[in-house]
């Protein structure tokens, strides 16, 4: 489970690009319930937060990057953001954006791992991240498609020290592998990664990609809304046992995220 107990290395924050803010907003609204702040609109800014309950669930800001894709950006919470940066780029990955202030809330920076999966990381200041988490419209699980297992777990592994945890998916389907924080017990792990084929990283152009999952109370009203406001569904609804029933899907603008209703018990 994902707590706001921020441990290093566990996800603390995430955000979405989006080449139209108020789309993405109402959208999202629908869907997940979510109520959104804007933080102001200008030639070269517009974004702001999204709130749940008036919590705080996620950021969201003007796609802006040439060539990008719209996509959930997910951080990682860190002691030193320049430290991490220069172990990203010892350990072969590099640096999207390099380390900068955020007035007196933290440090961020923006990375490209060795395969071509983008994360983000979070060095807190007055403000340690998400309001809300593991509840009903909110982030409850972060997961990783790649193309290479083994790589993701070694650069991963050396770069936050998570642990990991392999298990058989059903019918044959490979491997997932649960990561939990550095130090921590099982039920405190907070994401996955499995290994899919080029042919299932379309979206990111054969590239792995990170994405949240988010908790729902009914994850087939929450794929119906998705269809409703012009959102595709890409996987389920479907049970998977012992987790819950989800699906994979994407909003109008292409950004893939997993609504999932979890097992009870």
């Amino acid at each position: 489970m994902i707590t706001t107990e921020f441990a290093p290395g566990s996800p603390c924050w995430l955000d979405l690009g989006a080449p139209d803010v108020r789309a993405a907003a109402a959208f999202y609204g629908a869907v997940l319930g979510w109520d959104y702040e804007s933080m102001g609109e200008s030639e070269d800014f517009e974004g702001g937060m999204f709130r749940k309950d008036g919590k705080i669930v996620a950021g969201i800001g003007r796609l802006t990057e040439e060539g990008a894709r719209s996509a959930w950006m997910l951080y990682y919470s860190v002691a030193d953001a320049d430290a991490t940066t220069k172990a990203v780029e010892q350990s072969g990955g590099s640096v999207r954006v390099a380390p900068m202030d955020l007035e007196e809330w933290g440090r961020m920076a923006q990375y490209t791992d060795p395969q071509g999966g983008q994360f983000a990381v979070w060095q807190p200041g007055t403000n340690k991240g998400l309001d809300l988490v593991d509840q009903p419209g909110s982030l409850s699980w972060t997961e990783l498609y790649t193309s290479d297992a083994a790589a993701a777990k070694e650069f991963y592994g050396g770069l936050f020290d998570w642990q990991f945890s392999d298990m058989p998916l059903p019918g044959g389907g490979g491997t997932y592998t649960l990561i939990t924080p550095a130090g921590l017990p099982e039920e405190r792990m907070h994401g996955g990664l499995m290994e899919v084929g080029k042919k299932d990283l379309s979206l990111a152009n054969g590239r792995p990609y990170w994405h949240p999952v988010f908790a729902v109370d009914d994850c087939d009203t929450a794929v119906a809304k998705v269809r409703e406001n012009g959102g595709s569904v890409q996987m389920g609804p479907e049970d998977a046992e012992g987790v819950g029933r989800l699906a994979v899907c994407l909003d109008p603008a292409n950004a893939d995220f997993v609504v999932l209703t979890p097992a009870q018990g």
